[in-house]
This record gives structure tokens, C-alpha cells and sequence, in this order.
């Protein structure tokens, strides 16, 4: 009986050491396979078409048409500050759609 009460407890023990490291290590794994998830649905600024870019937060209809009017006078936008010269795209917008856009 005392054996017994040994191995509860120390099987106790060790559960109780080690949840706090697999709990990490789910956090660390679902973070690693979240990152390559929002880079493939990331909306490229400059190949989206006015739909696409309606769907980020804080773009309209007529933001997302001045950004593909503006890509296709100006040229491609390689970063957030370029975006920022389009009529429409104001800091609060640029902070809500920056995980969310690529330029390539």
C-alpha cells in the first residue's frame, strides 16, 4: 500500500512538472502553423483586384479603387508607406491591414 501511495504521488508529480512545458510547447506548435497559414492568405497589393482588397479591414470600395488606380499610374507599392500616399489609406487603415498584405 505505502508503494502504491509513492507511485500516485510521484506520477502526480510529474504531471503536474510537466503540463506547464506541453502546454509551451502547443503554443510554440500552433504559432509555427498559424505564420505560414496568414503568408498564404496574405492579399498581394499588387495583383488584387478591388474585391479582393474590399475584404481587408478599413478598405471601402472607393479606398480599394483608388489603391489599383494608384498601382496602375504609379507601379507597384513595395511597403506599407507607399500605401500610405493613396488617397483613403490613413494610419489606423495601414495598422489594421499590415498582417495582412504582401508586395510581391
Amino acid at each position: 500500500m505505502k508503494r502504491l501511495l509513492i507511485i500516485l504521488v510521484a506520477i502526480v508529480s510529474l504531471t503536474c512538472t510537466a503540463s506547464p512545458l506541453l502546454a509551451a510547447e502547443a503554443v510554440n506548435t500552433a504559432t509555427e502553423v498559424k505564420a505560414p497559414a496568414a503568408i498564404a492568405n496574405a492579399t498581394n497589393v499588387n495583383t488584387a483586384s478591388v474585391k479582393e482588397l474590399e475584404k481587408l479591414p478599413g478598405i471601402g470600395k472607393k479606398s480599394a479603387a483608388a489603391i489599383v488606380a494608384y498601382r496602375t499610374e504609379k507601379g507597384n507599392f513595395k511597403t506599407l508607406k507607399d500605401l500610405s500616399k493613396v488617397d483613403g489609406v490613413g494610419k489606423k487603415t495601414l495598422e489594421k491591414i499590415k498582417p495582412l498584405v504582401i508586395f510581391e
